[in-house]
């Protein structure tokens, strides 16, 4: 360590080139979830050369790299996402992906690089006071890498006394941060309804029963439980994202499979989604004659913010130099992240910064904004400068004093 970390401002800056240049890299190697095996190499190699304490392999490819004050105080847990979707990409850049069928269209490219360029700075710091560890985990993206990480130790291995996480967000202006406690982002549950027909001759459909036309009056019927079923004041998503059946054009299928996802922020209303969707399925199979089997599995609790980690990361919000006013007060996404099996486990919160663009997460055209790195890095420092109890006190005051500190 240097006797003397620069600004974060300068040192953001001066570092941009090697920080954009990690993240197209880091852009044009996607993997998916537990696949990230050249992603972890890639962020060991530069983490090491941080000098920071370096573990590798939790959840497979998972990496923490912590970095010991030389006083104590609290330890902290900042988390970034490293899998990328089985996406294909269609941006014509530079730097786009190399690997067919695969591309980094949630930016989680970008997370891992502000979470990088922010150790970059902070382990050039020599009156740290307390442990930071740098969390970058797998599978997030409908796999469970989170909890994975949780069950396999992650917190007995490297305890904290909260832990943080950030995503970038479309729809809001550049560097805008919104937080507040309680749910940020709702349950997943996954499910599948197999209906079980007696295939026979498309042009003798009367002497058999048809998967097809059940699946589509199971479809149309689904569609209530939302509009008229559960309460309208309460978030639910009912999703049917895949059908399967059928394979010759002159043959009734035996067999057809649908698949989907429920979004919900309260158990309740998850769990009168569930009753009734079994009971539709049943009324389906009888009016079509078939068979239908019904499975559900939650896949993602509630992330939910801890209210204390919550005014943490509004803090720091508030001082980021020339940042957007942070939002403090909105309604939750009713899309889901495995960051919450880590709040489950240890108290925190999870943020969400502005990119500046309108392009929605998933697209295959979805390119991370090259200019969130320094403020995305310099928001991950204020956060641990705020949580590990040493923001600059002069500048938390005049803030408080302009904006309130209410959040």
């Amino acid at each position: 360590m240097t006797s003397k970390a620069p600004d974060p401002a300068d040192f953001l800056r001066e570092r941009l080139p090697v920080h954009r240049e990690w993240r197209r890299h880091l852009h044009k190697h996607p993997e998916t979830a537990f696949n990230e095996h050249e992603t972890s190499a890639f962020l060991v190699e530069r983490l090491s050369a941080m000098g920071l304490e370096v573990a590798h392999g939790l959840a497979g490819t998972g990496v923490v790299a912590t970095l010991k004050g030389r006083s104590p105080g609290p330890a902290i847990g900042l988390r970034a996402d490293m899998d990328a979707l089985p996406i294909s990409e269609t941006g014509v850049m530079a730097y786009r992906s190399v690997n067919a069928g695969t591309s980094h269209a949630c930016g989680h490219d970008g997370h891992m690089t502000m979470l990088l360029a922010a150790a970059d700075y902070l382990s050039g710091q020599a009156d740290i006071g307390g442990t930071v560890h740098f969390v970058f985990q797998p599978a997030e993206e409908a796999a469970g890498g989170g909890r994975r990480m949780v069950e396999e130790g992650l917190f007995e291995t490297f305890p904290v006394d909260r832990i943080f996480g950030l995503h970038n967000w479309p729809g809001l202006p550049l560097g805008q941060v919104a937080v507040q406690p309680g749910p940020m982002m709702a349950a997943m549950d996954l499910f599948s309804f197999h209906v079980h027909a007696r295939g026979v001759h498309a042009a003798m459909p009367h002497l058999g029963t048809d998967a097809i036309v059940a699946a589509g009056a199971l479809v149309g019927s689904l569609q209530t439980i939302v509009s008229r079923v559960t309460d309208p004041s309460r978030a639910l998503v009912l999703s049917l994202t895949q059908i399967h059946g059928g394979e010759s054009l002159n043959a009734l299928p035996d067999h057809v499979e649908l698949r989907g996802t429920l979004r919900y922020f309260d158990a309740e209303t998850g769990a009168t989604a569930q009753h009734r969707m079994r009971e539709t399925a049943a009324g389906v199979a009888r009016s079509h004659d078939v068979a239908i089997d019904f499975d559900v599995w939650p896949a993602y609790p509630v992330t939910r913010n801890d209210a204390a980690a919550s005014r943490v990361m509004a803090r720091a919000a508030r001082l980021m130099p020339d940042a957007p006013p942070l939002v403090g007060q909105f309604a939750p996404s009713t899309a889901s992240e495995d960051f919450a099996f880590m709040l489950q486990a240890r108290p925190g919160a999870y943020a969400w910064i502005g990119n500046g663009r309108e392009t929605a997460l998933h697209n295959p055209a979805f390119d991370f904004n090259d200019d969130l790195i320094p403020i995305g890095a310099r928001y991950w420092i204020e956060v641990a400068r705020a949580a590990l109890g040493q923001a600059d006190a002069t500048r938390i005051q005049a803030v408080s004093s302009s904006q309130g500190d209410d959040q």
